[in-house]
Formats: C-alpha cells, structure tokens, sequence
C-alpha cells in the first residue's frame, strides 16, 4: 500500500500562508458545528521536564479527514539548529484507516499556528491596525508576520528579544525577506508602545507582555505559551481585553494564560466571550468597539493539524511532490 512522505521544505511549498489561513478558517467552521472530533491532546513529560511528547488525534467531517499529530516540543531548542516542536503528522484514510500520508511537523505547527492567529486578527484587529509588535525572533515570530501580512495592511514593524543576537539576526533576515524595514526594539515595552497588533511568540514561563502597556483598540495574539504552567501575558492583560480561544475545553485545561489569572480570582470561565468558529458561524459577534482591547489564546489544535495534512496531501498528489514509498496496511495474507 502506498503512502506519501512530504518533508519539511516541501510543506513550506505546498501549503503557503494564503492557502493555510483559507483552511484554517474552514476548518475553525467546521469545528464550530459540531462535525469533527477534537479530544484535549495527551503528553508525556520527560522526568526532568526538559521536554515532552505530544500526541494530538482529531477528525473532520468536511471534508473528512483523520489524523494525528506526533510532536516533541522541547523549549530549550530555542536558538539553536533545533526547532522547538518536531515530529510528523499522519494522515489516515477514513474509510479503510489506511495511512495515507506522513507529513512534517515542524513546518505544519510553524505555518498553521501563525494562519490561526491570522484569522483571528482578520475576525478581531480593527480594519486599520497596521502597527505590529512582535515579541520574540524564532520560527512563529517569522510565520507571524507572513500571517500579520495576509491579515492587515502593515505599516511598521518592531520586534524584541531578550537575545540581541537572535535579534539582530531576524531584523536583518526579514528585513530582506520581507522588502521592508523591520525595526529592532531594546525592550518589549518599547515594542508595544503604540502597537495596534500585537503577537506574542516567545518560550517564556513569566509574563512578557504587561497589560499597563497596551493601548486601547490593540488585538493581541497570544501564541507561545500551550501549557497550564507557563504564561506570556500578566493578569491585568487578559483581564482588560475580550477574550477568544480556537476551544474553550483546551483553553479552561490547558492555556496558563487564562489558568493562571483564574487561579487568582481575576476572572471566570465567563470571561471567554466565544471561540473564533463562533465568529465565523455569525454566533459572535467579535469586537464590538473600535477602543476595545481583543486578545486571541492560541493553544492550537488537533483539527488545525489533520485540514492541514489533507490540503497537503492533495496538492501533493496533484503537483507531483512528495516521496511514495510501500509502508503496508494490505491484508496479511500467510505465503
């Protein structure tokens, strides 16, 4: 039985960030309806916490597609030749459950966690946002500003990182690769001041972003942090902004952004004004002022993964990438 391997570089092709925002949003529909399956994910850390792996099984109903993401995520990579999160996403057939496809996942996580917050800025952000603050200079601040670029029309840019390094290098990188000037700021409150759209991108386990430093009308998209512990955003952040989540059932077990903030009597579970699906359903209305300060919390996932691999799979199939090896799945017949 065939089954199609799609490596990294290749997912960067065939699943560009225009593409994965339009899936992205279909699949944030579908998952809004009730036709998809979408468990809290299961992770195994190692003894000493330095990493952990993930196992993330979902299924579409339309159009249907099952699959998983496998994914070791170890922070400590940041920097390094290392990307944070790596593994592979399967992708099944969901009439016989044969394996049709294994596809990158550093790439598929790095691409499709940016279109998300994408969406959610293209359902949040005022129309006029345009000054965006980046904080940190890894793979999601890079497929952040591709999305932030989709999104809204971009008039400046400021990024910062606690490492001048790692810094200097992404201004200079996407400077070119952008066509436009992308300026390094000395502090993340300097980043902020003024923004209007804000992407927080970082490893950290204690708040990055300050809700003091937020202006009115700004929408954040808070994408670094996906475990119960750790935080970018301080209380008085998610306190003063509208909350929307791609789940409420991820968000109220596994977001520390939102846990931590209601551990401390801050807020409620009534402070998540509706999960992103609900906007494009027309059950939500969204932002419903120009001065209100909007704050998505990504968590990121299954479905997102598995409409991911089935576009990639397709157009793979269709543009002729890809690598088709003999894996099994037939019948065992004894010879």
């Amino acid at each position: 039985m065939k089954t199609l391997v799609v490596n990294q570089g290749e997912v960067s092709r065939l699943l560009p960030m225009s593409d994965c925002m339009k899936v992205m949003t279909e699949a944030l529909r579908i998952l809004a309806t009730g036709d998809a399956v979408q468990p809290l994910r299961d992770m195994m850390w190692l003894p000493d916490r330095r990493g952990l792996i993930g196992m993330m099984p979902g299924y579409l109903g339309d159009p249907e597609a099952l699959g998983i993401k496998i994914v070791t995520v170890y922070p400590g990579n940041h920097g390094s030749a290392y990307d944070s999160h790596q593994g592979v996403v399967l992708l099944f057939g969901s009439e016989h459950g044969n394996l049709l496809a294994v596809i990158d996942a550093s790439s598929v996580t790095a691409i499709r966690t940016a279109a998300v917050s994408g969406v959610a800025t293209q359902l949040l952000a005022n129309e006029e946002a345009g000054d965006l603050a980046i904080l940190g200079s890894g793979v999601q601040a890079q497929t952040h500003l591709d999305a932030m670029r989709v999104a809204r029309t971009i008039r400046r840019v400021r990024v910062y990182s606690p490492n001048p390094d790692h810094l200097q290098t992404f201004v200079e990188r996407e400077t070119g690769r952008q066509g436009m000037e992308i300026e390094a700021s000395a502090s993340a409150r300097e980043a902020v001041t003024g923004a209007d759209l804000i992407c927080t991108t970082t490893s950290a386990r204690e708040p990055v972003l300050m809700g003091d430093w937020i202006s009115a009308g700004t929408h954040v998209n808070a994408a670094g942090s996906s475990v119960a512990f750790t935080r970018e955003l301080d209380t008085n952040a998610v306190a003063r902004a509208r909350l929307f989540v791609d789940r409420r059932e991820s968000t109220v077990n596994e977001a520390g952004d939102f846990l931590i903030p209601q551990e401390e009597g801050a807020i409620t579970e009534d402070h998540i004004r509706g999960e992103l699906g609900e906007i494009l359903l027309g059950r939500n209305a969204g932002r419903t002022g120009a001065r209100e300060i909007t704050l998505f919390k990504s968590l990121g996932l299954a479905v997102e993964d598995v409409a991911s691999a089935h576009y990639i799979y397709h157009q793979a199939l269709e543009r002729g990438m890809g690598t088709s090896v003999e894996f099994g799945g037939d019948r065992y017949i004894a010879p």
